[in-house]
């Protein structure tokens, strides 16, 4: 059974950089790209992924809390995958706010991706 991404990055350049990535892995596949947290919520609840790749710095970071985010997500079977150019004291506490399981710096994505994503959809693991 293939692991279900939902990709959540207002860059489209990003997001063509991770769909190229995602494209070689026959055990990803990549069901939905969107560009903002409401769209995420939404798709999220639609489509129940594995795995949300997030940006935690999209546009429309200021319209909703990372509590809010998380509480509103469907984390009974979705893990949150977080992204960001910073990677920093607090951007990882951001990250853990959101509930994402991970924290990825964007310029390692093309070695840590992959990886990470298989990690995450193993077995269920203590957030990190």
């Amino acid at each position: 059974m293939s692991i279900k991404v939902l990709l959540a990055d207002d860059s489209a350049l990003v997001r063509s950089a991770i769909r190229r990535l995602l494209s070689d892995q026959p055990e990803i596949l990549l069901i939905g790209e969107t560009s903002d947290f409401a769209q995420t919520l939404q798709m999220t609840h639609d489509l129940r992924p594995d795995i949300v790749v997030l940006d935690l710095h999209m546009s429309d970071s200021t319209l909703i809390s990372p509590e809010d985010f998380r509480t509103r997500l469907n984390h009974g079977s979705t893990r949150v995958l977080a992204i960001s150019i910073w990677h920093d004291d607090e951007t990882q506490a951001l990250a853990e706010r959101f509930g994402a399981a991970k924290l990825l710096d964007k310029v390692n994505l093309g070695t840590d991706l992959i990886p990470t994503i298989l990690q995450l959809a193993g077995p269920r693991s203590a957030p990190q």
